[in-house]
């Protein structure tokens, strides 16, 4: 028989990574004693054998919500409690996970310039709200670890030059080369602040309300293990790494996506997992392609990576009718390992990225995508590239309103692309995270991007609790219409065993009108041929140009028609999807 070689015990593997980071600046002892706190905050034991490496965590059922704590309002009620019974009214059946975007104090950015990281905004509710979420559901927060608010507590003891956060704060000389720092805005990188113990220039990779951490300080690194400790204890399983990416400065270089980064999130996942099995870490980092995937490292970085370059690649194809550039980065896309899972989203809080689309979109593509959408109302943020080039950084707009129409200009297709959109991202290998504004079809909000002066603010629509559940009453409006079909695709997926994250995929060659990929179940019993028509024009599909095993009965999920002949043909309306299954 032979015996399973015994793993190292989480202590050595603690060591190495910080080792790895911190070999120059700290010496060996230190490190070692470091090590052993780390473990003693996680309450984890330092003889404890690793985590047992290429673990699926996830099933075909796991489908997240990303969500504000306040997207539902309603008068006299802590917004926590109302987004917990709307959850529990109108997605049990379809929704295990959800992503509460920040949910602590904060000064600005939405929740993005955190105050304090022990504390749930009393606007939103309170620790209670959120384990009673965490009770029902797969809770994912955001530890937002690069950076916190100029307004905190810790950045006014920098200020003073004592107490608890006043060496956490990244500085540098005024004359500190950063011609090449590569960011997502165009703001000046480094914030004059005057301090008991002079001027400081404070590193800002966001804003100037958003200043960033030093973790070439190990107190940062021990008092972000405090925070995470504290956050499984609230229920939380599913760690979001806000902006990790933008982790450690290192002046003469990018200062992105820098080896000790990499490194840190290994030691984090090693900490997370020993301390919670079930625990899950997915980095956000909104960068090109290949550095985004870069982050699965071999299985021990990321659980989950966003799938930042489906959002511009699919938009780009259903707004020209063309698949050729989503297919082609669908073929290249590596199968993720077991212990590894793709999180596809399509919208979320943010915008739609460009950066990912860079080197798979050319730049007439891109000019024409970001033309047909600011025709759709939408708006352009920009960023701050190498040499403090301005270059755009994602389009601000709610998806239902990005899919009204074509490069033609806007058309009745609107809902049926908008359903085409989703049918492919839930198809897809992979976990699917769906924005609350995409299952409810909430346009663009104007009166929030005037109020706030911020693009973001266009996808971040707040509804009254009771406006909302009328319009969703209504069996012919959008918003009903739309909630209605996601929920019906929903419960479909998490049926089938072939839409495993981890499932094989298959891209199929259809030409550029049909998209369509295979998936098989991990048993090898089930098959679902995905096709989808990505285009305003009926489209005619084969049954013979399908590798359809003859020995099985195949049908469409979706509409429940029987494929009764080989010779048969398919006429797919436009944007019509079809989940040709075995099973």
């Amino acid at each position: 028989m032979t015996q399973t070689p015994e793993r190292p015990a989480v202590f050595q593997n603690v060591l190495y990574h910080l080792t790895t980071v911190y070999g120059e600046i700290q010496d060996s002892q230190t490190l070692s004693s470091l090590a052993n706190e780390l473990l003693a905050i996680m309450q984890v034991s330092p003889e404890a054998q690793s985590p047992q490496p290429y673990k699926n965590k996830w099933q075909a059922n796991d489908i997240a919500m990303i969500t504000y704590g306040n997207s539902i309002l309603k008068s006299d009620e802590a917004p926590l409690q109302t987004l917990k019974r709307f959850l529990d009214d109108y997605f049990a059946e379809s929704i295990n996970t959800v992503h509460i975007l920040p949910f602590f104090p904060f000064c600005s950015d939405d929740g993005f310039a955190v105050k304090d990281f022990f504390q749930v905004n009393p606007e939103l509710g309170d620790w209670s709200d959120i384990n009673a979420i965490a009770k029902d559901y797969r809770l994912m927060a955001d530890l937002v670890i690069n950076h916190g608010s100029s307004s905190s507590q810790w950045f006014q003891n920098f200020i003073a030059g004592h107490g608890e956060g006043h060496d956490y704060f990244y500085t540098c000389e005024a004359d500190t080369p950063i011609s090449q720092v590569v960011r997502p805005r165009i703001t000046p990188l480094l914030r004059e602040t005057e301090t008991a113990n002079g001027i400081k220039h404070v590193w800002c990779t966001f804003s100037h309300e958003q200043v960033d951490f030093d973790f070439r300080n190990i107190e940062v690194l021990k008092t972000f293990v405090k925070i995470i400790r504290f956050y499984l204890d609230q229920g939380i399983r599913l760690f979001r790494l806000d902006a990790v990416a933008f982790l450690w400065k290192q002046p003469g270089t990018n200062c992105l996506n820098l080896p000790q980064t990499h490194e840190l999130v290994r030691l984090l996942r090693l900490l997370i997992e020993q301390a919670q099995n079930d625990a899950v870490i997915i980095t956000e980092t909104n960068i090109p392609n290949r550095e985004n995937l870069s982050y699965f490292g071999n299985a021990n970085e990321a659980h989950w990576i966003y799938n930042f370059s489906l959002p511009p690649l699919l938009l780009n194809s259903l707004i020209t009718g063309n698949c050729f550039y989503l297919r082609q980065w669908l073929m290249s896309m590596p199968p993720a390992q077991n212990g590894t899972a793709y999180f596809n989203f399509i919208a979320s809080h943010d915008g739609i990225g460009l950066r990912p689309a860079e080197g798979l979109l050319t730049d007439s593509e891109i000019a024409a995508l970001i033309s047909t959408m600011q025709g759709f109302g939408g708006e352009i943020s920009w960023r701050a590239a190498e040499n403090s080039i301005k270059k755009p950084y994602e389009i601000n707009i709610s998806l239902f309103d990005a899919l009204q129409g074509t490069l033609k200009g806007p058309d009745q297709w609107q809902q049926a692309r908008f359903i085409c959109a989703h049918a492919i991202m839930l198809a897809l290998e992979g976990i699917p995270g769906i924005y609350i504004h995409s299952l409810l079809a909430s346009g663009n909000d104007y009166q929030r991007l005037e109020k706030q002066q911020h693009n973001r603010a266009i996808n971040r629509h707040q509804w009254d609790d009771a406006a909302i559940r009328a319009a969703l009453k209504h069996p012919t409006n959008n918003h009903s219409m739309v909630y209605q079909k996601l929920t019906e695709l929903i419960k479909l997926r998490i049926q089938q065993a072939a839409f495993h994250p981890n499932a094989t995929q298959y891209t199929l060659q259809m030409g550029d009108s049909l998209f369509g990929f295979w998936r098989q179940s991990i048993d090898r019993q089930q098959s679902i041929f995905c096709i989808f028509n990505i285009s305003d024009q009926a489209q005619i599909l084969r049954i013979a140009d399908l590798n359809l095993v003859a020995t099985d009965n195949w049908h469409d999920l979706i509409s429940g028609n029987v494929i009764e002949s080989w010779q048969s043909e398919i006429q797919l309306s436009p944007y019509q999807s079809l989940w040709l299954s075995n099973r």
